[in-house]
């Protein structure tokens, strides 16, 4: 099968929330390539580069590792009781697909709601994805997520929107 035709990375992004939703935190960071990375811009859509103003997050693999690392940890405190989160996509639009140079660019509106205990937050925005073809399939070259009034105060998000 070719994942590499709009209908296939847009199954491809929709895969990669549904092991966000699963908790299966090593999954999902095999999607990225070596070189990835995952933004959240402070300005939302209004920041164009990561380095030239503050990001709510702009990781790398290494740093995403981390994270994971930290999530499946018994002893995360944070983790007491477990979070857990859905992730609610509209269709994602293909906006760049370049099949000859393996590359495309994809938009995707959705709602991420998490919950941990009693408590339950609720964030809106669209997803950038930025992929690139290997031999192992498509992997995430840029995962940007452009939260509506990402520049006001944020709860703590404990997983990856």
């Amino acid at each position: 099968m070719n994942e590499f035709t709009e209908i296939g990375l847009c199954d491809f992004v929709a895969r990669e929330a549904a092991l966000l939703d699963d908790g299966r935190w090593d999954d999902w960071l095999a999607l990225f390539a070596d070189d990835g990375h995952y933004w959240v811009p402070l300005l939302g859509r209004a920041q164009h580069d990561p380095h030239s103003h503050n990001s709510i997050a702009y990781e790398d693999r290494l740093m995403l590792q981390l994270r994971v690392d930290r999530l499946k940890d018994p002893r995360a405190h944070s983790q007491h009781p477990a979070s857990r989160c859905q992730h609610v996509l509209q269709n994602s639009r293909v906006e760049q697909l370049d099949t000859q140079a393996g590359s495309a660019t994809l938009r995707t509106p959705f709602l991420y709601i998490e919950a941990r205990g009693e408590q339950q937050i609720l964030l809106a925005g669209s997803y950038h994805h930025v992929l690139a073809r290997t031999p192992d399939g498509p992997r995430i070259q840029l995962k940007r997520i452009d939260l509506l009034g990402a520049e006001r105060a944020l709860p703590a998000v404990q997983l990856f929107i």
